[in-house]
């Protein structure tokens, strides 16, 4: 679309026209989903404008050519690390991890025993704390775990954050944020601490972007998937919602942020079971 009077904002001595704006949110938009408004452009402008210096680029057009080039997806991952805020803790928004540990994971560990397979997602991982309190509420529950069909996978669209959660290497702070009644699962050294071994053996990590088809065969018992949508319209959001819905189990349930609402064909299928929990009801994983 083209702006007849284009207004100008400056981030760092650098100029983001209307025009600019609107490539980089119909960039973001295209590869990751992301919905930007116009009230989103002082801060695009002032994040990239950073970046720009860093690289040498004069100006905003400059560095959209640099996107679209044919070797772009290092700075793709930069871009995406600049547009989004990877805010995490451990154990955040505790009632669903009460629901996991009362509701969800006792049928699954009795069906785990018989030799069944089980499996756990947390789409949107970040820097990994949430896969890892997953494991804590698991090894919690079944100290032997690890010798059942029990696996929990990460994933993020951000490949840097995919390395740190992977490294499983946390500040004394970060780690401060884990129950006490947890902290046999962390290993605390001076300022930094790692996660235990037999934890860290139970999850594994991967780049994933949720608004392109999911690669899986087989379904997931339960997906985490919270606050990422938030920065999805609302189009967008149903198609990963019924996305996800298709990727449970039948009786599997999906966990949203606290201020994400589900919508679209997969609120059909997903009946509520908590405070932004769902449970998917179709015996055929499909809406």
């Amino acid at each position: 679309m083209t702006i007849a009077s284009p207004i100008e904002t400056r981030g760092d001595g650098f100029t983001l026209s209307d025009q600019d704006f609107e490539s980089i949110a119909e960039f973001a938009h295209k590869h990751f989903g992301l919905a930007m408004s116009s009230s989103k452009k002082p801060l695009v402008s002032s994040r990239l404008a950073r970046r720009l210096r860093k690289l040498n680029f004069t100006d905003f057009k400059s560095y959209l050519q640099e996107l679209n080039g044919p070797n772009a997806d290092s700075e793709r991952s930069e871009l995406l690390s600049l547009l989004t805020t990877n805010v995490t803790q451990f154990f955040r928004e505790p009632h669903h991890f009460d629901t996991l540990r009362n509701d969800v994971l006792p049928p699954l560990l009795e069906r785990a025993r018989r030799g069944d397979r089980v499996r756990l997602w947390s789409a949107g991982c970040s820097n990994g704390q949430e896969p890892y309190t997953i494991a804590m509420v698991l090894k919690e529950l079944c100290p032997d775990v690890e010798k059942l069909d029990v696996k929990i996978l990460g994933t993020d669209i951000d490949p840097v954050v995919v390395r740190k959660a992977s490294a499983a290497r946390y500040s004394a702070e970060e780690l401060s944020q884990i129950p006490r009644e947890y902290s046999a699962y962390y290993t605390l050294q001076g300022q930094e601490g790692t996660i235990r071994e037999d934890l860290r053996g139970l999850l594994t990590f991967g780049v994933l972007n949720l608004i392109e088809p999911f690669p899986f065969k087989g379904k997931f018992d339960a997906i985490f998937c919270r606050n990422v949508a938030i920065y999805f319209d609302t189009p967008t959001q149903q198609k990963v919602w019924h996305a996800f819905q298709r990727s449970l189990n039948p009786g599997g349930y999906l966990f949203i942020g606290h201020s994400e609402r589900m919508s679209g064909p997969a609120a059909a299928a997903l009946q509520t079971a908590g405070i932004t929990t769902y449970v998917n009801s179709h015996a055929g994983g499909n809406a």
